[in-house]
């Protein structure tokens, strides 16, 4: 007869540190998941129309970087980025009015990694972080992750108050400011020149970093180009640009980039190395090849995606209650909207997503108070024709 023996007791595995236990997940990806049906459609992401990629063209990119220098290309490269990709980008950026240098650039596995090198480099856990109300939500998440204490800066159209901002610095004692000036997220807003500087001025006196986001700024259907926070007096060594290929180029590249003064640059590519040595090389030079043709790219997805938000524009009074007010951006991808004060956009989302649209709710994007009544709606991913369809159906949602 055998005799089993008792299994040896097990002690309980160690805890998830708690900066994971505290911080959630994206409502925005938690809503794609659930919204994934090819019935849906589906305002709520920051999607790129797949359409519009060039695919000719990027493969193009990548079979001549493979044919060309196919040693270099599937070989680890500098943790800073490939130098003819920074050099090319350091033109482009300063032709459109920041003068810049490659080596003032790192480049990122998109600019979301950008933001986690920057948190990484400058917040303890306990310190304080400065941002808009609403913000762009992975922002939040990232500095949630850092065990950082955010404050909501108030203001209005035009974006966060000078005034405001001066007395949140003094109160708060922030280590940055993060904004994301141009064709807001979650907004669509974009801040006037005078506003800016306004900005940079205060960040000067009062010793805080600016982190100014820009993954949409190439995406303008109207009006003029507004510069860069970091192109006014004062703001010249304390002030951070990000940027993005994956809303001009291709999401799937994963490429971004971060322009920085040297100390703060450093600081990035130390923790960078720690997270992943290297953007990929062979993604870094194919898009570095594929700059030289993006221009006329951007054209042709400029004239595309204004087309689409003018057809949101168009569908919206007859879809939202009476009494609602939303944006008009001149760019980017998405567009606000708050509904009357007796909505909740959270609690009215299930009802919605039955008649086959989603959008996603305001409210995860307040780092103060939400306004429960506000939503986002991404204008880009669909056509006309499939926009004004979503939104009769959101319109039998809200109402039903």
């Amino acid at each position: 007869m055998t005799v089993t023996e008792p299994a040896p007791p097990t002690a309980p595995v160690p805890p998830l540190a708690e900066r994971a236990r505290s911080v959630g997940g994206s409502p925005v990806r938690d809503i794609l998941a659930v919204t994934a049906r090819p019935e849906v459609i589906n305002f709520a992401g920051g999607l790129p129309a797949p359409e519009l990629f060039d695919r000719e063209g990027i493969a193009a990119a990548f079979r001549d970087v493979l044919a060309e220098t196919p040693a270099r290309a599937l070989q680890y490269s500098t943790t800073e980025g490939e130098p003819a990709l920074r050099a090319a980008l350091a033109s482009r950026i300063t032709a459109q009015g920041l003068p810049t240098a490659a080596d003032d650039l790192l480049i990122t596995t998109g600019s979301q990694q950008a933001l986690s090198l920057l948190a990484t480099a400058l917040l303890e856990p306990g310190d304080t972080v400065l941002v808009e109300d609403p913000c762009y939500l992975a922002a939040l998440q990232v500095f949630g992750l850092a065990g950082a204490r955010v404050v909501a800066v108030p203001g209005d159209e035009d974006g966060v108050d000078p005034e405001a901002l001066a007395r949140a610095v003094r109160r708060e004692r922030p280590k940055l400011l993060y904004l994301v000036p141009t064709f807001q997220n979650p907004t669509g807003r974009t801040m006037p020149a005078r506003r800016r500087e306004a900005i940079a001025a205060v960040a000067a006196r009062q010793g805080v970093w600016i982190v100014e986001d820009d993954p949409y700024g190439e995406l303008r259907y109207d009006g003029e180009r507004v510069p860069w926070i970091a192109s006014f007096p004062g703001a010249g060594d304390r002030s951070v640009l990000l940027g993005s290929f994956s809303k001009v180029m291709a999401p799937g590249l994963r490429l971004g980039w971060l322009r920085a003064p040297a100390v703060l640059r450093r600081a990035c590519a130390v923790a960078k190395q720690a997270a992943d040595l290297h953007t990929p090389t062979l993604n870094q030079l194919a898009a570095a090849r594929y700059l030289g043709v993006l221009d006329a790219h951007v054209e042709r997805v400029r004239a595309a995606y204004g087309a689409r938000r003018d057809a949101m524009l168009t569908g919206l009074p007859g879809a939202l209650p009476a009494g609602s007010r939303w944006s008009r951006p001149e760019g980017g991808m998405f567009l606000w909207a708050r509904l009357p004060e007796a909505y909740d956009t959270v609690d009215l989302l299930p009802r919605v997503v039955e008649q086959n649209v989603a959008y996603v709710p305001g409210a995860p994007f307040y780092a103060g108070e939400p306004d429960r009544s506000t939503l986002r709606l991404c204008f880009v991913t669909q056509t006309p024709e499939e926009i004004a369809e979503g939104l009769r159906r959101l319109g039998r949602g809200l109402s039903g």
